[in-house]
């Protein structure tokens, strides 16, 4: 194998603490990991940036050089294949053929099936049908990425896409129940990636999982839990302002709207760009982008505080219901909204609008945000 030893246990090491593994199979992990066949590996790629393929490229000890080479078969990958066309699509038939029970299926993206799957499609198949097909004979499945765990941005309000997860469709008897593990953030960390990886190839099933089928070694804890800043979050040192003094000391940005506290990833402790920093050492608070509905969970550089606020009084106040909520598809001021107001109780009880399906409003809730938008009107 054409890496230095001292990489390779330095990995295994990393790897094995990362995933929560007692001492004794860290070190099974380093003798099994060089002698293990190599994993058969398809990688679908459906509603994404390519930014979890991004992030598997900064993977390093091992390189993804050497993750390719010398740990898995990437048999099928969009971005990193040689072949396209024809050829692209007829090395994953053969693979799947030839591998069938046995390899790795990767899932990064979400599955739209709104439209009847139309909203995207390889080689002239819809996303959901080639991934009905593929999980059918794969072993495991691994979402990577917050779009192929949970629905990421695509799955945002209105979602007009119908976009969604490999566990929802899983869970909903749309595609065949496999083993899953679930990778997200927006990208997942790279040794997220390989290292949940290295233990598929060492030990043949994954880590430990939390309830959200998410290895517990990295998401068992908050942002928050791991961060540098929190002894001053203690200490009810914030920063009140981007660069200001506070900023400046390295104080909490609790105030600036990290959402740390409800975070979990290991971010603080991993770090990215091979250990350089995480957004939260650089000034920037934690966005809380590998939780479920990270888009819709209000305005990013609000703090908790205010949004649990907002939260807890809306079911009276149509105003915080119209902020939270209508802003994002609609007119910002309210008094120009098309809808007449007493007509928005019974658009949203006959679920007239597909979009409204993600929201479960209360009647008394309905009723505050049409009174909401007459009082604007000056309608009684």
């Amino acid at each position: 194998m054409n890496i230095s030893r001292r990489a390779f246990l330095k990995f295994c090491s990393v790897a094995g603490s990362l995933l929560a593994l007692p001492q004794a199979s860290r070190a099974l992990l380093a003798e099994k990991l060089p002698a293990a066949e190599k994993l058969p590996v398809i990688w679908l790629s459906f509603q994404e940036c390519t930014g979890c393929t991004e992030s598997l490229t900064r993977s390093h000890a091992p390189s993804i050089e050497k993750l390719i080479f010398e740990f898995i078969s990437l048999d099928y990958q969009h971005t990193l294949q040689a072949a396209s066309g024809t050829a692209a699509e007829q090395a994953r038939v053969d693979s799947t053929r030839r591998h069938a029970g046995n390899y790795l299926l990767v899932v990064d993206g979400s599955i739209p099936l709104g439209m009847q799957g139309g909203c995207s499609t390889i080689a002239g198949e819809s996303n959901i049908a080639m991934l009905r097909q593929m999980a059918d004979t794969a072993s495991a499945v691994m979402a990577i990425g917050s779009c192929a765990a949970f629905g990421g941005m695509p799955a945002a309000a209105p979602n007009p896409t119908g976009a969604t997860g490999v566990a929802d469709l899983m869970l909903n008897g749309v595609i065949p129940a496999r083993p899953l593990v679930n990778l997200p953030g927006c990208p997942p960390l790279p040794l997220a990636i390989s290292g949940t990886l290295a233990h598929r190839i060492a030990f043949g099933d994954f880590p430990a999982l939390d309830e959200r089928y998410r290895p517990l070694g990295i998401y068992g804890k908050t942002v928050h839990e791991r961060c540098p800043r929190y002894s001053h979050y203690i200490r009810e040192e914030f920063a009140g302002h981007f660069d200001d003094a506070g900023a400046r000391k390295g104080w909490c940005l609790y105030k600036l709207g990290c959402k740390g506290p409800v975070t979990h990833n290991a971010c603080a402790t991993l770090l990215w760009n091979q250990g350089t920093s995480f957004p939260i050492a650089a000034g920037h608070p934690c966005i809380g982008c590998s939780e479920p509905g990270f888009w819709d969970r209000g305005p990013l550089y609000t703090d908790l505080d205010r949004l649990i606020a907002a939260s807890a009084s809306s079911s009276h106040d149509g105003h915080l219901l119209y902020e939270d909520n209508c802003v994002y598809c609609h007119t910002a001021d309210a008094s120009d909204l098309a809808t007449p107001a007493d007509a928005i109780p019974e658009i949203f009880t006959e679920n007239r609008v597909r979009a409204h399906g993600r929201f479960a409003f209360s009647e008394e809730e309905l009723k505050a945000l049409a009174e909401y938008v007459n009082s604007l009107r000056g309608t009684p």
